[in-house]
C-alpha cells in the first residue's frame, strides 16, 4: 500500500529559496482572461514549474484577489507578475528582450504541441488567450508562430487553465527540466 507522503515530507523550497532558484526560462501571457480561478490556477502551476514570470494583461484580474487566491494558495505571492492594459505592450516588451513568442491557439500553420522543439538558451513565451475569444488576432500575428493541442473530441477548445498545465508541462520536458 502507498502511503500519502505528509507536506513536511515533500521536500518543498521555501519563498526565499523561489525567489533565488533558477527559473524555467518561460513566461505566460494571459490575454484578456476573464475568470480569476482560471489566473490563480496559473499561478499554481507555474509556482510548481519555477517559471519566470506571468503577464497579465487587458480584462485579466490581478492579485490581490480572493478568487485568485482562492486556486492560487498563495502563488501569486511567490510567483513574480506584471500587469499591461494592452497585449501588444507585453509582446513588445518581450520581444525587446530576445524571447521567442507562441501564441497557443488554433491557427493555420500551427504547430502541434507534442511537435514543437525548443532550443538550448532560448527564452519562451507563451499566450494564453481568452476563455470565449482566445488570443486576440493582433496578437497572434506578432507571434514567432501557433501552438496548438490536438484535441478529437466535440468541443472546439480547453479550459484556459488546463492548456497552460499542458503547455507548462511540456515546456519543461522539452527543456530538460523534468
Amino acid at each position: 500500500m502507498n502511503r500519502k507522503k505528509l507536506v513536511t515530507e515533500m521536500g518543498r523550497i521555501s519563498r526565499d529559496d523561489f525567489h533565488r532558484a533558477n527559473k524555467l526560462p518561460l513566461v505566460v501571457v494571459l490575454d484578456n482572461v476573464r475568470s480569476l480561478h482560471n489566473v490563480g490556477s496559473v499561478f499554481r502551476t507555474s509556482d510548481a514549474f519555477r517559471v519566470e514570470r506571468v503577464l497579465l494583461c487587458g480584462i485579466t484580474a490581478t492579485p490581490p484577489q480572493p478568487e485568485i487566491h482562492k486556486t492560487a494558495l498563495g502563488a501569486e505571492d511567490v510567483v513574480e507578475w506584471k500587469y499591461y492594459a494592452s497585449t501588444t505592450d507585453a509582446v513588445d516588451e518581450l520581444r525587446s528582450n530576445g524571447y521567442s513568442i507562441f501564441s497557443i491557439e488554433q491557427c493555420d500553420g500551427s504547430i502541434a504541441l507534442q511537435d514543437f522543439v525548443t532550443e538550448p538558451g532560448k527564452c519562451y513565451a507563451v499566450i494564453l488567450g481568452n476563455e470565449v475569444k482566445g488570443v486576440q488576432q493582433s496578437v497572434v500575428d506578432m507571434s514567432d508562430g501557433a501552438i496548438e493541442i490536438p484535441q478529437f473530441g466535440t468541443k472546439h477548445s480547453l479550459n484556459v487553465s488546463v492548456t497552460a498545465g499542458m503547455v507548462i508541462w511540456e515546456f519543461a520536458k522539452k527543456l530538460g527540466w523534468v
